[in-house]
């Protein structure tokens, strides 16, 4: 996590702060050159990431250009110097005339909300990522997924790593682990160079676990404790991993978990936001404790020589301390959430420093 000002005074600086690159990212994409093409880019977090590529490009003095694709005219990034389309997905003569690109982040898909309309999530999420996969198999693509496609299970086991197999509950959870099933039949058949972004969950300071929970405190509506733990992760951490993992994306495909450095708990965060709201937390449900059943992921090392050295120091978020010294465990104090029990790690092109108080995402 990159340095954060004391106070965030309106959207325009939570944009800046948010979309700020990290040296590693300048770094990686000084390498790429070309086309990254950013597919779904007009969501919670594709603006985020486009942001943060345009801005890293620019510091790097990259030659690559950054085209950020949307349903409906992406007047915001056109306005922030990004080269932008628009394009219906599910249109297939639409997505062979797009530009090819030698890197594409794969963004689209319908997220939560799909009671009722099953029939249109299954199309966003399966038949978007076919018209997509089958196009671009000269490609390396990030594919953004989920945490969802794994099973529940305990959180004292420590959570979910790449290896634990799938298990999706629901229909979203199923079709989200379809688009993975579509684009890793591209890239066995075809050798398209994939890695899926298993992300839980992005958070910054309008939507997300933490605005949830606090909403309910500050509304007075009990929050629900049933699902007693939550991964979650700094949305500019969580964009500045999902454009280094091109690194990673591989032939037969891989998946790689991106999170936060803990777990936490959501009793103990109903409970911090009473304290510094001045409201009291009204919680419902039976939470399990540590035999609570939840899709949590563990961070894993990357496997390779390019394991950069842990981060060390110190950091306050949402009222939460966390901390670490070089070689030492992850812990944190004040009312947060478990420690994980693997060291955070950082991929990166060589060996380096990541700085103070970054959250983690790994690849195994």
């Amino acid at each position: 996590m990159p340095d954060l000002p004391e106070t965030i005074r309106d959207e325009a600086e939570l944009d800046e702060v948010l979309s700020r690159p990290s040296p590693e990212l300048i770094e990686f994409i000084a390498g790429l050159g070309g086309r990254l093409l950013i597919l779904g880019a007009g969501g919670k977090v594709g603006p985020t990431l486009t942001r943060m590529a345009h801005r890293a490009a620019e510091a790097a003095g990259a030659a690559v250009e950054i085209i950020a694709v949307g349903r409906r005219p992406l007047a915001d990034l056109e306005a922030a110097g990004v080269r932008t389309l628009v394009c219906d997905l599910l249109d297939p003569e639409a997505v062979a005339r797009l530009p090819r690109a030698e890197n594409v982040v794969f963004m689209a898909g319908r997220k939560f909300g799909s009671t009722g309309a099953e029939a249109v999530t299954w199309a966003a999420n399966v038949i978007v990522p076919y018209h997509v996969a089958r196009v671009f198999t000269a490609s390396r693509v990030a594919v953004f997924s989920t945490g969802g496609v794994y099973p529940l299970g305990d959180v004292a086991d420590g959570g979910a790593t790449e290896e634990t197999p799938v298990d999706p509950v629901g229909e979203y959870a199923m079709s989200c682990l379809g688009r993975e099933r579509v684009f890793d039949y591209f890239s066995r058949t075809a050798g398209e160079r994939v890695v899926h972004l298993r992300l839980n969950y992005a958070v910054e300071m309008r939507y997300g676990v933490l605005v949830d929970v606090a909403t309910k405190v500050w509304q007075g509506r009990p929050v629900d404790v049933t699902t007693a733990w939550a991964n979650v992760i700094w949305q500019g951490d969580a964009c500045d991993g999902s454009l280094r993992s091109l690194a990673v994306a591989a032939s037969p495909s891989r998946p790689l978990n991106i999170t936060g450095p803990g777990m936490v708990s959501i009793v103990d965060l109903a409970e911090t936001f009473g304290r510094l709201l001045g409201k009291p937390a009204i919680l419902t449900g039976t939470t399990r404790g540590w035999s609570a059943w939840r899709r949590c992921l563990t961070p894993r090392k990357m496997n390779s020589s390019s394991i950069v050295e842990p981060w060390a120091g110190s950091f306050r978020w949402w009222g939460f301390t966390f901390s670490r010294r070089p070689g030492a465990a992850f812990s944190r104090t004040g009312s947060g959430g478990a420690s994980p029990r693997s060291r955070p790690s950082w991929p990166s092109r060589s060996p380096r420093s990541t700085g103070t108080g970054r959250s983690t995402w790994s690849a195994r």
